[in-house]
Parts: C-alpha cells; structure tokens; sequence
C-alpha cells in the first residue's frame, strides 16, 4: 500500500494556504473605483505619447459650447466615462477569471484520465493495467474539482458569463441583448446548473461504481466484475463524448455568447486528454522514483509517451481546422473571436501553439526519448503549461480583455488547485494497493515489452 508522505502532504497544503490567500488578496486589490481607472488610463496615455493626447485634449475643450448644448467636449467625457466604467469591470472580472480557468484545468485533467480510464477497459487494453490504480487515483478529483467548477461559475455570475446578467435579455434595458435573448432558451442560469449537474452526476456514478467493481475484482474468484466494468465502460463513453461537448459549450464557449464554433467540443476534449495522459506520466515517473510501482518498466512509459504525441498532434489538427475554416470563410459573427486574440493575446495564442505542438513534436517523435524519463517530464511540464494557457485565451478575452497578464491571480490560482489536486490525488492512491490483483489482463501488463 502506498502511503501519503508528510513532506508532500505538507507541501500540498502550503500550496493551497499560500494559493487562496495570493487570490483573496488579489481579489481585494481589483475592486478599484472609476476615478482610480480614469487616472491609470490617463498615466498609460502618457506613456503612449503624453503631448499629443494633451494637444487633443485642449483643442477639444476649446470647442465647447458656451449655451450648454452638447459638444464634443462633452460627447468625448462622456465615451471616457464609459471606456474607465468599462475597464473598471474587466478589472474585478480578472480575480474570478483567474480562479475559474485553474479550475477548470485541473478539474479537465481528471475528467481526461477518466475517459482514458474508460477507453482501457472497454478496449480490453492489455498494457495499461499495471497504470489503472493511478488513473482511479487522478480520477478522484473529478468530484470535487467540477462541484468548484460549478460553484465559481454561479458565484461569479456576469463577471464571466454576461448571459447571466437579467438586463441582457430585458427588452426594456439599454443593456439588451437580442442575439443573447435569441439563446436564452439555452443560456439561462436554470437550465445551466440543471445540465452541469446531470454532467458531474454521471461523470462520478460512473468513477464510483468502476472504483468499486476494480477492487472487488482483487479479491473476486471469477470475471463478473471485469464484465461489469467492461459494459459501463462501453456506456459512459457514449454519455462522455455527447456531454463533454455541452459541457464545452457551456462552462466555456458562453463566455463569448455571440461566438461559436461546431469544433469546439472536440477541441477541448484533445486538450484535456492530452493533458489527463501527461498527468498519468508524471504521477507514475514520481511514484516511481519514491520506490513504487516497480512493475512499470520503460515500455509502459513509452506507450504513455505515445499517447502525449499523438494527442498533441490531434490538438494542432483541431486547432488547425477550427482556426482556417473560420479564417478562410471570415464570417464576422465567426472570425472575431480570432482577431480579438491576435489584437490582444498574440503572445500566448501562438505561444501555446508552439508549446503543444512544436515542442512535443522535437521532444516525443523519437522513440528513443520516449524511454527517458526526464525527457518525458521535461516535456510533460510544457505540455501542461501550454494547455493551461488554451484554457487561459478560451475564458480570458471575453472577461478581462486587453487587461491580462500572468499574475498573482492567475499563479494563486495555480497555486491552490495543484494543492487541491496533490492532496486528494495522493490521498486517493493510499486507499487500495497500486497494482490491480486478479484483472485478467494483470499478467500480460507486468509482461508488456516490444
């Protein structure tokens, strides 16, 4: 039996003190006044060529009407009044942004290892057993990492879904949105925590009756959990691929109501598998080197390896299709998601195209490399930092727009759910031994060579 350590134990929960009260402190230092937005974007005009906005700014006022009838003077006020108001909100928006994207993260992470986990057994996979007590041990974050989801989602509100704002869909506000009311049907608050919860509902009956029938398998004298397993594997992998998709929709793509792409759940599921099989590497290399695991040899690492390859390249695919049709075709309802992330997020939207698959392309294409495990972490590392930024230019241009940065939100946030995940991944892998006892394919994993 594997049992937690106290230094990683402690080191978690440091992660996670250190992470919420980084975030608590940023999430006090956003709540500035429109009068404190109005000077910082007058000091940031300055930098920018301080003498011509002066310039401006007198030939203007020397316009204004001495009867008091509208002016430009005024009209331009009054769009500075607007943008500061404007700015100001992007500003609280960014703490629950911050918070949101890492959640989300590492919550994909453990939903990507369950898929996985699905897809083994109901393939009958032979070489992956010796690895299912560390996906069963990743996959016990699902639950609580989605209830987080969730909850940020509802607590935060406008602040990252403006949908949720009642103005947006009120014929009677100056706030109304048509496009937005012409969704509403989907796009209600309701509607939005009646599906998540049918989505986490399934999600975690299915880890928990898979957890159950694998260790009882260990101590059973025939198959009759195997087979049970096999069957609700075949079942929720066809509940995954049709709820993974709306879950894409709504806890992500309806950041940006007016946007939406028939890719997109295919999108982010690339990206959390490939994530959720990096995690697998990194947590087997670690057990590993503290002495467990030992009937996991460098085959299994190199199939492991594999994986991370050929996702990484079906991400770029994905990537690829839903960036050129939307470009080639240059919709305006379509291509503005795009423009806003070169005009605002250019480095870290082709950053992460480089980090996902230009990297893992020089790193994993030998097979040779694919054995070592440094090699393997070193890139396991940036793949995970590259998918942390997808998820990072999927939420962040349509809440916080041109006033992102990776900061103390953003790496508190980091902070406290790798605490969270440390702590109940390795929590989970105390509860029953590392290698599965009498799966029917146990002899061939232990065995697996080319």
């Amino acid at each position: 039996m594997y049992t937690f350590s106290n230094r990683l134990k402690i080191f978690s929960v440091a992660l996670i003190v250190l992470g919420l009260a980084g975030w608590l402190y940023s999430y006090s230092a956003s709540h500035v006044t429109v009068e404190e937005v109005k000077t910082m974007l007058a000091e940031e005009a300055s930098h920018h060529g301080g003498s011509h906005t002066e310039e401006a700014t007198h030939a203007v006022a020397d316009t204004h009407d001495k009867h008091g009838e509208t002016t430009h003077a005024e009209e331009g006020a009054h769009h500075g009044d607007a943008h500061a108001e404007h700015v100001m909100h992007q500003i609280h928006n960014r703490p629950y942004a911050a918070l949101y994207v890492a959640a989300f993260f590492f919550m994909m992470i453990a939903l990507g290892v369950l898929a996985f986990y699905a897809i083994q057994i109901a393939s009958q996979a032979g070489w992956s057993p010796v690895l299912f007590r560390v996906m069963e041990g990743i996959t016990a974050y699902l639950l609580p990492g989605a209830l987080i989801v969730l909850v940020i989602a509802i607590f935060a509100g406008d602040h990252l879904f403006v949908w949720m704002n009642a103005d947006m869909v009120n014929p009677d506000s100056d706030k109304y949105d048509a496009l937005v009311a012409g969704k509403s049907g989907w796009l209600n608050k309701t509607g939005f925590i009646i599906r998540a919860l049918i989505f986490i509902g399934g999600w975690s009956l299915y880890r928990h009756f898979a957890r159950k029938f694998s260790i009882a398998q260990d101590t059973a004298e025939d198959n009759r959990n195997f087979k049970k397993s096999f069957r609700i594997a075949a079942g929720f992998l066809v509940f995954f691929i049709y709820t993974e998709s709306m879950m894409s929709w709504d806890w992500i793509m309806s950041v940006d109501p007016h946007w939406f792409s028939t890719l997109f759940g295919w999108y982010v599921f690339a990206s959390m598998f490939v994530s959720g099989i990096t995690v697998i590497a990194l947590i087997t290399l670690y057990l590993k080197s503290k002495g467990q695991l030992e009937f996991v040899n460098e085959n299994h690492l190199h199939d492991v390896a594999k994986f991370m390859f050929a996702f990484s390249i079906f991400w770029t695919y994905l990537w690829f299709s839903q960036f050129m049709l939307i470009w080639y075709s240059n919709i305006p309802e379509e291509v503005t998601y795009f423009v806003t992330r070169f005009a605002d997020y250019k480095l870290p939207f082709l950053g992460m195209v480089v980090m996902n698959f230009v990297f893992p392309i020089l790193m994993l294409m030998n097979a040779d490399y694919k054995r070592v495990p440094w090699f393997v972490v070193m890139a396991g590392l940036v793949i995970l930092a590259g998918h942390y930024i997808d998820i990072f230019n999927m939420i962040m241009p349509a809440t916080v727009g041109d006033r992102w940065f990776i900061g103390i939100p953003e790496i508190s946030s980091i902070l406290l759910f790798a605490g969270l995940f440390i702590f109940v991944v390795f929590t989970a892998l105390t509860k029953a031994p590392l290698l599965v006892k009498r799966y029917p394919f146990r002899k061939e994993s232990e065995e697996f060579h080319y």
